[in-house]
């Protein structure tokens, strides 16, 4: 077992091996904003145990870091929804279980999202998402609490904080959502096909199992002091359980993420006949949440569509996804999400004008969220409408700013269109930002053609 820097044992995380040059991608992803931020080295109480462990991530970068990054994740899950009644119900049994954590002055925050995969995650300042798809599955409030303490337990044991502590490295220059890292000009079709896939969730941790069961525990305790019946937490954990063995593909993100395991579960079942025993009799209120869902219930079909079509998309299986697609939103027209999928599913095949078409309409649908122009985008340059793709990608950049992307795509927008000059200045930026990958070598190219830069 690790020592911490006071020699007490600290929480061993079996997903530290190293994939890349010492860190996994997802480390690499997380460290980003430490660069900016500045890491100081040092001790800090472990606000769950009590112990002494290495830490150096503060709360106040915690804090800093999830301002930053959870919009982007956000826009990479299609939005927070916008059934507002919804959204303020997730928000109001999150914020019921805050009084009851080890960390109750972090600024909290519980959005559902649109994506349809099956996924619940925390940002280390306290913002905590649900996806559309995960509640479709979930039984009554009580599950819901359990879902939104484990997630707390995640922010309450600053088990983020921790893996980026355990990372040794003094700066990574990385631009958040670089999924895309190394396709260049030709190839930006295929950048709209992979942003907000079911791999999409490149922000996030990925938890060892200590770190789940240190969450499991913490959420079942949340949720009882709270006053709900631990049968919600094993009903959780049961149907994770039940996805994790049927349904691969929808949960994949999830499981990546959050690795589930029959131990979990006979965890669950053992406390509940245990410790949380005198809790059972406490309320579930299933009603309560059906009447909340009842919308959303209401389009499952159309939602399990896309999980198929998103599914086939990621497979790249275009001709099914597009198949799929269409058939949902025959069920659900004005649904953000699924207007989206078909459109990047659209333009990987070089099917631009269509893209471009169902890009506007989830524009229309949902202004206020960049998906839509940056995929409106991707489309506008295939046709050569320079003007247009600028537009689209400067909006997508005030929407959302700090993807440099975004930068080059705007700087490749005005180079289509002539402007040499302005095209030069975003090109520079872009090299501020990223110096590897084809992008950067055409934007380099550039500059030493137009004699910005000497050889």
């Amino acid at each position: 077992m690790m020592k911490d820097c006071g020699g007490l044992p600290r929480r061993e995380n079996d997903n530290d091996r190293s994939r890349i040059g010492g860190f996994s991608r997802r480390d690499f992803l997380w460290m980003l904003p430490v660069g900016g931020i500045g890491m100081v080295m040092g001790c800090a109480v472990d606000p769950v145990t009590g112990r002494s462990q290495l830490m150096l991530v503060s709360e106040s970068q915690e804090v800093e870091i999830d301002r930053q990054y959870s919009p982007r994740q956000y826009s990479a899950d299609y939005g927070i929804i916008q059934d507002t009644a919804l959204n303020r119900y997730i928000g109001q049994v999150g914020q019921s279980l805050v009084p009851h954590t080890h960390r109750t002055g972090m600024p909290y925050a519980f959005k559902t999202v649109n994506a349809v995969y099956v996924n619940a995650y925390a940002f280390p300042g306290g913002s905590i998402a649900v996806t559309r798809g995960i509640l479709l599955e979930l039984a009554d409030e009580a599950a819901l609490a359990g879902l939104l303490g484990h997630e707390l337990g995640h922010v309450n044991a600053r088990h983020t904080a921790e893996q980026m502590s355990k990372s040794q490295i003094s700066s990574v220059l990385l631009t958040g959502l670089q999924a895309a890292a190394g396709l260049g000009a030709a190839s930006y079709a295929d950048i709209a096909g992979q942003l907000g896939m079911l791999g999409a969730s490149l922000l996030l941790a990925s938890y060892s199992r200590d770190n789940e069961r240190e969450a499991d525990a913490l959420g079942n305790a949340y949720m009882v002091k709270a006053g709900y019946s631990t049968d919600g937490f094993v009903a959780l954990m049961e149907m994770l359980n039940s996805l994790s063995k049927e349904r691969p593909g929808y949960t994949d993100v999830l499981f990546s993420t959050h690795p589930m395991s029959d131990e979990r579960y006979r965890t669950a079942v053992d406390a509940a006949r245990t410790t949380y025993q005198g809790s059972r009799s406490a309320p579930r209120r299933r009603e309560r949440y059906m009447d909340n869902t009842a919308r959303l219930r209401a389009m499952k079909g159309a939602v399990e569509l896309m999980q198929k079509g998103e599914t086939a998309l990621s497979k790249k299986r275009y001709d099914e996804a597009e198949s799929l697609l269409d058939s949902a939103l025959k069920q659900a027209p004005e649904d953000y999400a699924g207007l989206v999928m078909m459109s990047k599913c659209l333009a990987v095949q070089k099917k631009s004008r269509e893209a471009e078409s169902y890009a506007d309409r989830a524009k229309a649908v949902y202004p206020g969220e960049g998906q839509a122009w940056y995929v409106g985008g991707f489309a506008q340059l295939d046709q050569k409408k320079y003007p247009e793709a600028y537009r689209s990608f400067d909006r997508y950049d005030r929407l959302l700013p700090g993807n440099a992307n975004a930068t080059f795509y705007k700087g490749y927008a005005l180079e289509g269109m002539g402007d040499k000059t302005t095209a030069a200045a975003h090109y520079q930026k872009y090299l501020q930002a990223t110096q590897q990958g084809a992008q950067a070598q055409h934007a380099y190219n550039r500059l030493v053609a137009w004699g910005y830069i000497r050889k």
